[in-house]
């Protein structure tokens, strides 16, 4: 490759993001300077939390600026290096954005153990959206043997992985998702208890079918009238982490829902504990969830599914379809192949 390619925001979305939001740039391949890397982007992941980073609204971190490299995780090859803790071949998780090629000092890469898994992990089940799932439902959810755990967005990354571990600490795994296709792949393959298809009208009589107990932990990661089938089915104390609102990223206003004040008697009489969180909250557990998750992965525990799109040109793409549920399983951009 003799040009470096990256794709910029071109302009801030107002509601649903378009073609046109995007720019594909092409510049010359960056030379590292002294103590700099150059890394050659593998795979790229997509995720739902970079809608809320083309906006300039008031967020937990700096939107991109018009004309900025769009962010996200990468798996990336070095390439060339000026740095000695890193040397051309080294495979490492690094912030790199949606480019082919970037420069690094070296601070926040982190190397890829090839031999522990495929590399494409280290931003799935082993990497990000694992490590949301862990840490939202053991250190919020914490989820006791016999209750039951309800997640949406159950066939993509983080909530596939929430319910296997739901299951594994003993607990009731019903998933939500959308279609019978992923309904059923999230029963057979990742061993739910049960899985619904959010776009069902009678979705809210058949979770209360499906949960006669009660609900003990709900995974947010989605809102909308997911959140309103669920949130009358709480048991005293229930628990509900809350890593995202995919819902509602294109909404242009916001309004108060009608449900609003319900859900407030809720929390008070029903004493429920309801906590936001970003990933980076449990940076201290990165060790621990490494651990626990490619054992279960290496043991057949947890399973994860790709959804793999080809050529950086097709982020803009994968990524619209991302926010409407195209992808089963986790998205991915192939960038570039494994070695150059």
């Amino acid at each position: 490759m003799s040009q470096a390619k990256r794709i910029v925001l071109a302009s801030r979305p107002v509601g649903e993001p378009k073609p046109s939001d995007f720019r594909l740039e092409e510049h010359a391949i960056p030379t590292p300077g002294a103590g700099e890397v150059l890394l050659r982007t593998i795979w790229l992941s997509l995720d739902p939390y970079m809608r809320g980073r083309m906006s300039d609204g008031p967020s937990y971190a700096q939107p991109v600026p018009v004309g900025g490299v769009m962010e996200a995780g990468t798996v990336c090859e070095v390439v060339a290096s000026n740095n000695p803790g890193f040397k051309p071949g080294d495979i490492v998780l690094a912030r790199a954005g949606w480019q082919t090629h970037a420069i690094s000092d070296g601070k926040g890469l982190a190397k890829v153990d090839p031999s522990l898994a495929p590399i494409s992990t280290a931003v799935g089940v082993l990497g990000m959206p694992g490590m949301t799932a862990y840490t939202g439902l053991l250190d919020i959810g914490q989820p006791k043997a016999g209750e039951t755990v309800v997640v949406a967005a159950a066939s993509g990354a983080v909530g596939s992985a929430v319910g296997q571990i739901a299951r594994i600490k003993g607990a009731r795994a019903i998933g939500i998702a959308g279609g019978k296709d992923k309904c059923d792949y999230v029963k057979s393959e990742f061993g739910f208890d049960d899985c619904l298809d959010h776009r069902d009208p009678d979705l809210a009589a058949k979770l209360k079918e499906a949960c006669p107990k009660g609900i003990d932990v709900y995974f947010e990661n989605v809102g909308g009238a997911v959140f309103e089938a669920v949130f009358p089915l709480f048991n005293n104390f229930a628990r509900m982490p809350v890593c995202g609102r995919i819902a509602h990223y294109n909404d242009t206003q916001a309004v108060a829902p009608k449900w609003a004040g319900s859900l407030m008697q809720h929390v008070l009489t029903k004493r429920l504990t309801i906590r936001g969180f970003i990933v980076s909250d449990f940076a201290d557990r990165r060790d621990a969830f490494l651990k626990d998750m490619s054992a279960w992965v290496r043991d057949g525990k947890v399973k994860y599914k790709e959804f793999v799109t080809d050529g950086l040109e097709n982020a803009p793409t994968a990524f619209m379809g991302l926010l409407k549920g195209a992808n089963f399983g986790k998205q991915l951009v192939r960038v570039g192949p494994d070695k150059a």
